[in-house]
């Protein structure tokens, strides 16, 4: 979800929103079918990678979607800058309904930019937790996994750099 509004004739504040139900939906999902795809001989593996929304184990997906979720703050440094607030933080389990990104962009950044971010974090989220999950069960689901994690980091640091400021063709004489 994104809402928008103006900080002032140069600023305007974006708000990336993604709901914890829907990343949990995603992640199970996704789990559900990387166990799915393991060989029958791994029928206890299986069953590891396919709990992974399930008590006690939510608790490690929570840890790790709060780590992707910061990560992904940091890939958007420029536009999600903000000053010291907390002097004092603390590392308690907060089961978070929402995870939001509040970007100061230009007032005239793209639509189409700030649409693909959305999905591009949304992803980042869902494949960052898969990948930690296979790095207990299986190492080269979870390598293909962190592939795709670089990509798509790769992907946020493009959209960043081209959004930050526009660039002029100068005239050539020839």
């Amino acid at each position: 979800m994104l809402e928008c509004r103006p900080l002032d004739s140069e600023k305007q504040e974006a708000l990336l929103l993604f709901r914890r139900e829907q990343l949990l939906y995603d992640i199970r999902n996704i789990a559900f079918v990387e166990g799915d795809t393991m060989a029958d001989d791994k029928y206890h593996l299986r069953h590891i990678v396919q709990d992974i929304g399930e008590d006690g184990n939510i608790d490690r997906v929570t840890r790790v979607l709060d780590l992707a979720h910061s990560e992904c703050v940091e890939l958007l440094f420029p536009f999600t800058k903000r000053r010291v607030i907390h002097d004092c933080l603390d590392d308690r389990l907060i089961d978070k309904k929402l995870y939001s990104i509040f970007m100061a962009i230009p007032i005239d950044f793209s639509q189409t930019t700030l649409n693909a971010l959305e999905k591009l974090v949304h992803e980042y989220l869902v494949c960052r937790v898969i990948a930690d999950w296979l790095d207990f069960t299986d190492a080269k689901k979870s390598a293909v996994w962190k592939e795709k994690i670089e990509g798509l980091k790769t992907a946020i640091k493009s959209k960043v750099r081209m959004s930050r400021k526009r660039t002029r063709i100068r005239n050539h004489p020839f």
